[in-house]
């Protein structure tokens, strides 16, 4: 089995190659830890749209949660939906001695596909198992499965992993050699996602 998804022409960079990945385990890293991904379509009226979206994945599949009367759920309702699906966790804040050169330390992830509603009822029992269970491990215990009228409620969309890239900065700053000698501080302030409590 193979440990690269394979490029295509949309997930070839077209700066800072070095930066990007193939690599599924950091795909996964970046998926797993994120808290939430940002959704991409085009609605049914032509109109763009971006939504901040709860997910979860299990395998080489993207569970994506919303609800069946979001406009995530009504566009993918019948045949699925074509989406660009972004997740990205801010490392540092990057300090430089000029303007030009302050930036940020990230891992961020790219997918492209087609996103399908799940209909199955066992598979849409997992997702929703899955989904729960990021919240922390051994939710879907303490707390009770969903009535049919709140599942009804719920949409679910999976988007296999196909089309995929990763995109990393790490390190210090990136100054001008002229620049070195300024009396200004420079450096990286790390930041962090902090849970501060498990229920």
């Amino acid at each position: 089995m193979s440990t690269l998804f394979t490029p295509t022409e949309r997930t070839a960079p077209t700066r800072a190659k070095d930066r990007v990945s193939y690599e599924k385990a950091r795909v996964y890293q970046v998926l797993d830890e994120a808290l939430h991904c940002d959704v991409a379509f085009t609605d049914p009226d032509g109109d763009p749209k971006a939504l901040p979206v709860f997910h979860a994945r299990l395998g080489d599949t993207l569970y994506l949660h919303g609800s069946t009367g979001s406009a995530l759920g009504t566009a993918s309702r019948e045949s699925g939906l074509r989406v660009c699906v972004t997740a990205t966790l801010v490392d540092g804040l990057v300090y430089a001695k000029s303007w030009a050169h302050h930036s940020m330390n990230f891992r961020s992830v790219v997918a492209y596909g087609l996103a399908l509603p799940v209909r199955d009822a066992h598979e849409r029992w997992i997702a929703m198992r899955t989904l729960v269970e990021r919240m922390g491990h051994g939710r879907a215990e303490r707390s009770r499965e969903p009535s049919a009228k709140e599942d009804a409620s719920v949409a679910i969309l999976a988007l296999p992993l196909n089309e995929v890239s990763v995109k990393q900065r790490s390190g210090g700053p990136s100054e001008e050699p002229e620049d070195q000698e300024l009396p200004y501080r420079n450096g990286v302030a790390e930041v962090s996602t902090v849970i501060t409590g498990r229920l």
